[in-house]
């Protein structure tokens, strides 16, 4: 067997080509210096589905100030007509949320108050963004210009020389369906609005947003509207207000906008709080804010396309969760009740299923102080409205996806020490939704198929079997919700050991084996079971249904917990590489790797999860996947894999394959590319592979991080020299394809050491993540 190992490392050197890393010569440069704000384009994934937004926020804002083309997420760089500048975006969602009062300034007669037709044109030509700045020229002559704070939105328009130069204010009109608004214009400087709507996916109970907006000088006249009614010097209506100015002489109105999902007063103390300031000192603030944020993170080598797009990642990753609590603490919680929040920022809009993998890890490491403030928040939840959420939206669950991310999640802060003080009420949280199901009068299905899951060992798939309530139901996806609720299970068993509850660890360990219950011997593949017990569907695993998002190819490695078990229900080391080989196209990868990511494992758009039997990057089940082989033998073929998948991120507007997801792609690119990724969510380890960079510079926070410093080194590391031959931490050597977070606590230095052909590093009995019991 070694003998055959060897053969297969030096024909993978001979063969390895990567268009991810340069060679050395074609550095453009060794070190990351002046500003990182720089670095960051705004625009990647605003086209072909990555749903991101190239509009003003600061790190966790709760205003996004962004353009909206048309696109049901708001701006799609294909589209050339701005219909309004709206206070709320959702990095990388799937579904239409926020958009929420549209600004739009125009000149001349205000006739229409349907936004898609009073739409500006607009050119890229004349249109830029970086982080915490928006600008742009519209054809009617107008410069548009925005920035932001955590909960006011700033704008600065140039308007041409007119007597009637307007700004529309659309209170009717988002990109959720609103249900109820009213507007109210205050005074000669101010106009208030609350919108009521729903959405995402499927409709949500109701939620409001107040505003207030404040100009820096008077209007000459204004107006409101109701449907298609206009009314000149009405101050109050529930379609939208229209305010004008004189620039025949100064050009310029500034406005501040700020936000409150609290009620009127909330938006009034926000805007005293964080208002008043001029345009370019707001703007100069969030500049400020973000360099801070990137600076936590410094690379040297790699070329500037790789830099773009890392720190572009980066960016994103501390776009979401979002401030959910107002100035003075105040915020609206589950329980459809105002709470305050003390010692510390209530936040808001959980995509747990996704963010769970990796974004959740990522600030833990970067922002442990905002992390432990937002695993406070989803806890908060539970205390307010009385269950865990599974995918949150401000102050509502909107039920969306399936499983138990919320457990990993939280299990997650747990072993990175976020939670200390209260830990034990964390855990009675994760217990009851560990344990029951919510009650039927509580508008969030938990874990739905529970009462099954326990009894039985597995979540059935009953795929016409109704909707209890809005959003997706883990029946219908009964085989990966098995799984799902397995890996769960065995994350909240650790935490249950931390904490000395041994029945309870006894108890989950058990139950995190229950992803044997849906594999089928007769096709070797996890399939899903009908309620009678016996296994359905199609026996082709790229046919299979019951999973969500997925096929069962993409699924069988999602059992971070125990992979040795998984890799013996397959047939042994052998068979399980081979299918890892298969699954990932290895041979046609090492002659080709970028073509490989995009025309085999990209095998259609962003939303085509099902019916393929390949990696698929573009979505979150198989995220992990990449690092299975650091647990079958063959690490090296972890660094051919993540190095592929890497030339997907590019520095243009489609430099994202799929949704961003708040954050959770961007921070795959983040982690995979530092060479350190959480193989195992919900639990503290981390695997190896190839760093990109010669060298990252982390600066931690001492007090989550006693060192406050680490430092990744990979000297050399390029297309030719790129497979680990030694790893040392702080000078020893480190034989595991991994480090634990208590070892990674302890580190300064993680230094990785390079060649042209893989070694025998991380292939020896012991070297693998861990099973956990």
């Amino acid at each position: 067997m070694r003998g055959t190992r060897r053969t297969r490392l030096c024909l993978a050197g001979v063969m390895a080509a990567s268009a991810l890393i340069t060679t050395p010569d074609a550095r453009a440069a060794e070190r990351t210096d002046g500003h990182l704000t720089d670095l960051v384009n705004p625009f990647i994934g605003t086209q072909n589905e990555g749903n991101t937004f190239p509009g003003a926020t600061v790190p966790f804002g709760m205003v996004q100030l962004s353009p909206d083309t048309g696109h049901n997420t708001g701006y799609d760089y294909t589209q050339n007509r701005i219909r309004g500048f709206s206070l709320v975006h959702l990095s990388g969602v799937g579904c239409r949320i926020g958009g929420d009062l549209p600004v739009l300034p125009t000149t001349g007669d205000v006739t229409q108050t349907d936004y898609a037709q009073y739409a500006a044109g607009f050119s890229h030509a004349d249109e830029e963004a970086s982080p915490g700045y928006y600008r742009v020229g519209l054809d009617s002559g107008i410069r548009a210009e925005l920035t932001a704070t955590a909960r006011t939105g700033v704008q600065r328009y140039t308007f041409p020389a007119t007597a009637h130069a307007n700004v529309l204010l659309n209170a009717a009109q988002a990109l959720h369906r609103p249900v109820t608004s009213t507007v109210e214009i205050l005074d000669d400087h101010t106009v208030r609005t609350a919108v009521t709507g729903h959405g995402f996916c499927r409709d949500t109970d109701p939620y409001t947003v107040y505003t207030i907006t404040r100009f820096d000088r008077p209007f000459t006249a204004y107006g409101t509207w109701d449907g298609t009614a206009l009314t000149p010097g009405s101050r109050t209506g529930h379609g939208g207000a229209y305010v004008r100015f004189d620039t025949t002489r100064d050009r310029t109105v500034e406005a501040t906008t700020a936000l409150s999902y609290v009620d009127a007063g909330g938006a009034a103390a926000n805007l005293r709080a964080e208002g008043g300031r001029p345009f370019d000192a707001v703007r100069l603030r969030a500049r400020a804010a973000w360099e801070r944020r990137l600076s936590t993170v410094r690379v040297n080598g790699g070329d500037p396309a790789r830099r773009r797009t890392f720190y572009s990642s980066l960016y994103r990753s501390f776009l979401a969760p979002n401030v959910g609590s107002d100035a003075d603490g105040r915020y609206l919680g589950w329980d459809r009740r105002i709470h305050r929040s003390r010692g510390f920022t209530y936040y808001q809009n959980w995509s747990l299923w996704d963010t769970y993998r990796t974004q959740a890890q990522l600030l833990a490491l970067l922002a442990p102080r905002e992390a432990r403030d937002m695993a406070r928040s989803v806890v908060r939840i539970d205390e307010d409205g009385g269950w865990l959420p599974k995918w949150g939206y401000g102050p509502v669950e909107t039920n969306v996806m399936s499983g138990d991310p919320v457990t990993p999640f939280l299990t997650t802060a747990y072993e990175m020490g976020l939670l200390k003080g209260f830990e034990e009420e964390t855990y009675r949280a994760l217990r009851k939704n560990a344990d029951s199901v919510p009650p039927a009068d509580y508008p969030g299905i938990g874990r739905e198929a529970n009462a099954d899951y326990i009894a039985r060992g597995f979540a059935p798939y009953i795929w016409n079997r109704p909707y209890a309530k809005m959003g997706d139901s883990d029946y219908h996806h009964g085989a990966s919700v098995t799984l799902e609720y397995a890996l769960a299970d065995a994350m909240l068993a650790q935490m249950a050991r931390g904490l000395g509850h041994d029945a309870d660890a006894a108890r989950y360990a058990a139950r995190s084996r229950n992803y044997r219950n849906v594999f089928d011997p007769a096709t070797g593949f996890f399939r899903p079971r009908d309620g009678s017990g016996a296994f359905t569907g199609s026996a082709d695993p790229a046919r299979s249904p019951g999973f969500h998002e997925g096929s069962a190819w993409q699924y069988q490695w999602l059992v971070p917990q125990d992979l040795p078990g998984t890799v013996a229900l397959i047939g042994g080391e052998q068979a399980a590489n081979d299918r890892l080989d298969t699954f990932f196209a290895y041979d046609r990868l090492l002659a080709d790797p970028e073509s490989t990511a995009r025309e085999v494992w990209v095998h259609g758009g962003a939303y085509d999860y099902y019916n393929a039997a390949t990696y698929n990057p573009m979505n979150e089940p198989d995220l992990i996947a990449p690092y299975t082989y650091l647990s079958t033998g063959q690490p090296w073929k972890t660094t051919d894999v993540v190095h592929a998948a890497l030339t997907l991120f590019t520095d243009g507007p489609t430099g994202i394959t799929g949704n961003d997801d708040l954050g959770t792609m961007s921070a795959w690119n983040v982690l995979s590319s530092i060479g350190l990724f959480p193989v195992q969510p919900g639990y503290g380890t981390w695997g190896l592979s190839t760093p990109v960079f010669d060298r990252v510079d982390l600066t931690l926070d001492p007090r989550f991080w006693p060192g406050g410093r680490l430092t990744v080194t990979a000297p050399g590391t390029s297309a030719a020299d790129r497979y680990i031959q030694a790893v040392r931490a702080d000078g020893r050597p480190e034989p595991r394809t991994y480090v634990t977070t208590a070892r990674l606590r302890s580190l300064r230095t993680l230094a990785f050491t390079v060649g042209p052909h893989p070694s025998e590093w991380g292939t020896s009995p012991g070297a693998a993540p861990p099973v956990l019991r």
